[in-house]
């Protein structure tokens, strides 16, 4: 089991950024590839940015030259980078861990990212 908690948001102004991390329970954080969703309220969960287990990057069309994955294998840590945020940028946004040896996936519960002036 891998618990995987998620932090760094809360309100900002448009064009404003933020950062957030998600912190793994797991000793074997660099199996995993690790990938951020996003969730608003009324909307299907949508995928923000993933990380493979070798670094290799992959985002969602909306978040591409304003976010920037990365991950920590020391620090057991997935980051995102949000720069110039947008109000429809404002969701939950879910950190999820996926091994493909193993086939396991974990979720964590999310941080509330809400862009307004």
């Amino acid at each position: 089991q891998v618990q995987l908690v998620e932090s760094g948001g809360g309100l900002v102004q448009p064009g404003g950024s933020l950062r957030l991390s998600c912190s793994a329970s797991t000793i074997s954080f660099s199996i995993y590839n690790m990938t951020w969703y996003c969730q608003a309220p009324g909307k299907q969960r949508e995928l923000v940015a993933s990380i493979t287990i070798d670094g290799r990057t992959n985002y969602g069309d909306s978040v591409k030259g304003r976010f920037t994955i990365s991950r920590d294998n020391v620090r057991k840590t997935v980051y995102l980078e949000m720069n110039n945020l947008k109000p429809e940028d404002s969701a939950v946004y879910l950190c999820k861990a996926h091994s493909v040896i193993f086939n396991l996936e974990f979720w964590g519960k999310g941080t509330l990212v809400t862009v307004s002036s």
